[in-house]
């Protein structure tokens, strides 16, 4: 696979069939910077399988305050007959380091070094040796790259798609972070006054609007599924900074821009969110995070070939809801790769 070498993958925290590489990304003024592969080394008999995947390369990217727990996923992804990686971006997770800023980040495009370091791992690389920013390059690898982002990762994959127009063969974006929770009106109004606080103090605290809800549909100790490291996925998320919402609010309006990734995009919701400050048992069968109709009207705009799927009883995160609801999800994406998604027989 590419460049990687054995001795340089290590044992993974999510135990058999899971691998990690470490990659250098230099250094800021916090420390030595990061990024973390994992890949799913799943038994040989099983890396021989065919299916709507087969032959591809999958990469996920994480969301805010997040990093990646969900072996199910992987274990979809290798079913289907590809290939998964996922990716810890710097700051995050496993590449999280002792004095950093969780998460902190002052343009979503730094990610195009963690990004470019992962597919060189995955052997990826732009054929010309560089990072791929010529909208023209395309991977040397003649396995299908299919990227695949949740939230604020979908957002970051989005853009980089966009400007690595030809290197990914398909996008499957879960609830990704499109828009602004207070649509475009109030994105255009908020971001100059966070453009100056990123400015002036780049680093202060913003207020907390999270209010613990979504942990409780999600770990297992509440009301969800799921067990996870509550250091690298705090119970009421990160801090937020200026400089981090600048970006992402910069990254937003890229997207409002009309951008093209050049691949097929499919898109996984859920059919109705729930945002109020007060609990609501709606909570564990909806989006409490995004306002998933305008996340909608968004996501078509971003390929010329682009698809929606609304998943009944869906949380932010559609892979970490009821296992019925997953489920339908995952059929979700089987359909549309038999349909849309390019793969390698």
């Amino acid at each position: 696979m590419g460049d990687e070498r054995s001795e340089r993958w290590q044992p993974d925290v999510l135990g058999e069939h899971f691998e990690q590489l470490t990659l250098p990304l230099g250094a800021d003024n916090e420390g030595e910077v990061v990024a973390t592969l994992v890949r799913h080394r799943p038994p040989w008999r099983l890396r021989l399988t065919r299916g709507a995947a087969s032959g591809a390369d999958v990469l996920y990217v994480h969301g805010w305050s997040d990093y990646f727990f969900n072996p199910e996923l992987a274990e979809y992804w290798t079913n289907a007959g590809a290939r998964f990686f996922a990716l810890d971006l710097r700051k995050y997770g496993r590449s999280l380091r002792p004095g950093q800023t969780p998460g902190f980040i002052t343009d979503l495009a730094d990610y195009d070094a963690d990004i470019a370091a992962a597919l060189i791992a995955m052997g990826h690389a732009a054929p010309d040796g560089s990072d791929g920013a010529d909208a023209a390059a395309t991977s040397s690898n003649a396995r299908p790259l299919i990227l695949l982002g949740h939230s604020t990762g979908g957002l970051t994959l989005s853009l980089w798609a966009a400007r690595h127009r030809g290197r990914a063969a398909a996008l499957v974006l879960n609830s990704p972070w499109l828009e602004f929770q207070a649509s475009k009106v109030g994105r255009e109004a908020l971001a100059p006054v966070i453009g100056w606080g990123a400015k002036v103090n780049p680093l202060a605290q913003l207020p907390n609007v999270d209010l613990g809800f979504y942990t409780r549909t999600v770990a297992r100790e509440q009301e969800g599924e799921w067990e996870y490291n509550h250091v690298w996925r705090p119970d009421r998320g990160f801090t937020t900074h200026p400089a981090w919402l600048n970006a992402v609010l910069a990254g937003h309006a890229t997207v409002a821009s009309r951008i093209d990734v050049g691949a097929p995009v499919l898109t996984l919701l859920s059919k109705r969110s729930t945002l109020q400050a007060r609990w609501d048992p709606a909570m564990a069968s909806s989006d409490i995070v995004l306002v998933v109709d305008e996340v909608a009207e968004r996501t078509l705009r971003l390929s010329q070939i682009g698809a929606v799927a609304r998943i009944d009883g869906a949380l932010h995160d559609v892979f970490l809801s009821r296992a019925p609801v997953r489920a339908a999800a995952y059929d979700s994406i089987t359909q549309w790769l038999r349909g849309y998604a390019p793969h390698r027989r």
